[in-house]
């Protein structure tokens, strides 16, 4: 099986994902062909007509973002000759899943360069914007196990016992983490900021960032969810789990990633690829994962993905030099932190989605290119990314710098 390269991985700000966000104005589709001028420039201007495919992560495949985007954008970008497109929700590890799938296709010998990511504009598309019957049936959700993700976050603190001041003090790391990366110009390689049709910048920066957020700020957040938990769904918790006598609802909506607009893309490809392309890759791809587990457990399946992706790639944790763990609300990370013990100044160094937000379906991919560039820029060789989704699904991306 080929070994399979990233060339380069590209992000826009996030902006907020409300009509006064800076990215609202823009279609989910120009938001990626952006990113794939932004490509071409850095690689060659030929690149285009030696892509063979493009696959992006998009969670709520309606209104704005109906029609299959993946398609959509390909003309949007220029690509116009034989590039198979897919668009893929698999919730909010999609944009890894993007990545993966595409990992898979290379690895198998598919020829071309290949463009994967995600795309996700919450100030347009809602969240739950499909309408589900799951979302609203309680029988269904009953029977399939469907809870609202937020649950999980707050099914695992009450599990591990998190109080919110445990969970502010994770937030605030975020944030003051996320504000010292971009004032020191640590994200100015990986995140390319969207104009509008004028040439103004319409979005520069990541929108949620406040560089100003304390303890104290964090105390008069009060716990928000205990009315969405209350009745049908604290009893599937409990039921889950009778070892618990209560669900402790410890998050407020600052302990939550905003939600926003973006997009990312990795340029990949196999060997051929980078033998006719004659670019020169940043990384190689050493190992994905992806597993599934009891949706009420929302969360577990994160883990389960790393612990399978450093096991195939024949890695310890401590081998890593670098590590994106999504932000899936405060208690996920904080779990992360407590049971694996990592080394904290190598896990979210720049902040995270509590501070930075949350676009779902590119989530995976603004990971992935954000560790792609801390690991050129501190001339580091190893990183993964880990990315959890409600429902029980999780993903995990090794990479190695070439």
């Amino acid at each position: 099986m080929e070994d399979v390269y990233i060339f380069e991985a590209l992000r826009t700000p996030r902006g907020r994902g409300r009509p006064d966000g800076g990215l609202h104005s823009v279609t989910p589709e120009a938001l990626i062909a952006v990113l794939v001028d932004e490509l071409v420039s850095r690689t060659s201007p030929d690149m285009r007509a030696s892509v063979s495919r493009l696959v992006l992560g998009c969670v709520g495949q309606v209104g704005a973002q109906g029609g299959h985007i993946a398609h959509l954008a390909k003309a949007e970008s220029g690509l116009l000759g034989n590039v198979v497109t897919r668009t893929v929700n698999n919730y909010c590890v999609s944009g890894l899943s993007a990545i993966g799938d595409t990992f898979l296709a290379a690895r198998a010998g598919e020829n071309g360069l290949m463009l994967a990511g995600g795309v996700e504009m919450l100030s347009k598309v809602p969240f739950l914007a499909d309408n589900a019957p799951v979302y609203a049936d309680a029988a269904r959700s009953e029977a399939l196990g469907w809870l609202a993700p937020i649950l999980g976050a707050e099914l695992l603190a009450s599990q591990k016992g998190y109080s919110k001041r445990e969970l502010d003090e994770v937030t605030l790391r975020s944030h003051n983490r996320a504000a010292a990366a971009w004032d020191s110009g640590r994200y100015n390689k990986s995140v390319v900021p969207v104009r509008g049709s004028n040439g103004e910048v319409l979005c520069a920066r990541d929108e949620w960032i406040n560089g100003e957020l304390t303890m104290e700020h964090l105390e008069q957040r009060k716990p928000a969810f205990a009315s969405l938990g209350r009745g049908l769904a604290q009893t599937m918790m409990l039921k889950q789990h009778p070892e618990l006598s209560e669900i402790s609802y410890v998050h407020s909506v600052a302990n939550t990633p905003g939600l926003s607009d973006g997009a990312a893309l990795a340029l990949m490809g196999g060997t051929e690829a980078k033998q006719k392309s004659g670019l020169t890759p940043k990384a190689r791809i050493l190992s994905f994962a992806e597993v599934t587990c009891h949706p009420i457990d929302q969360f577990d399946a994160g883990p389960m993905a790393m612990e399978k992706a450093l096991a195939n790639a024949g890695l310890q944790l401590n081998d890593l030099d670098l590590i994106e763990y999504m932000e899936a609300f405060a208690a996920p990370p904080l779990a992360f932190e407590r049971e694996y013990n990592p080394d904290m100044d190598k896990v979210n160094v720049n902040g995270g989605h509590l501070a930075m937000g949350h676009p779902m379906g590119a989530t995976g991919a603004i990971l992935t290119a954000n560790l792609l560039h801390e690991l050129v820029r501190r001339d580091d060789e190893l990183g993964m990314v880990v990315a959890l989704a409600g429902g029980g699904i999780g993903s995990a991306l090794i990479i190695e710098r070439v």
